[in-house]
């Protein structure tokens, strides 16, 4: 049972209390990127941010959410010259281009926070699948310079997956006129 610390009430029921739930993740193990902390990393205002790739999917709703953050934002693309040069300027890159481990280490500044959202089979022999999932960074060298990175596989991937489900239960319920 929640006790009062962690609970809110809302429309006369109990509701756990997200705020203080959050704040009790060890920010080492925040994968997710949703401790206070790390949401003030990404959401201070006026940092240089970089988005890799330009999707309708993830690049440019990306980019439009760290304009309303007022962060100066720059989208490098397949047709963007010297894109390391836009990567080493970035507070914050999100990288959603789908090409394995494109990003290196000494493209990033150090401090930076990354959001991966590239998800890449790349060959391994010693799996049992035959390959591995990797990301758009090079996850090794950059977890040593950055200030924050969400880890391929594990880290976007299931975010997204809750979202969808969290956004189809909202729409069965506005469909179905349930609250």
């Amino acid at each position: 049972m929640a006790t009062e610390a962690s609970a809110k009430v809302i429309d006369g029921k109990k509701h756990i209390n997200e705020q203080n739930v959050l704040n009790a993740v060890c920010i080492e193990k925040d994968v997710d990127g949703f401790h206070p902390l790390n949401i003030g990393r990404l959401a201070r205002r006026g940092k240089r941010a970089v988005v890799i790739g330009g999707s309708n999917i993830v690049g440019m709703p990306a980019a439009l959410l760290l304009q309303r953050k007022d962060a100066t934002v720059s989208v490098v693309h397949s047709r963007t010259k010297n894109p390391e040069k836009f990567i080493r300027e970035a507070d914050i890159i999100i990288a959603a281009v789908g090409r394995a481990n494109m990003v290196k280490g000494s493209w990033i500044k150090p401090g930076a926070v990354i959001i991966d959202v590239g998800i890449n089979p790349v060959e391994d022999a010693k799996s049992p699948r035959g390959y591995q999932l990797v990301g758009d960074m090079c996850c090794d060298e950059a977890s040593k310079i950055t200030s924050a990175i969400t880890p391929v596989p594990g880290g976007v991937g299931p975010m997204t997956v809750a979202m969808l489900l969290s956004n189809t239960l909202t729409s069965a319920k506005r469909i179905h006129s349930l609250k």
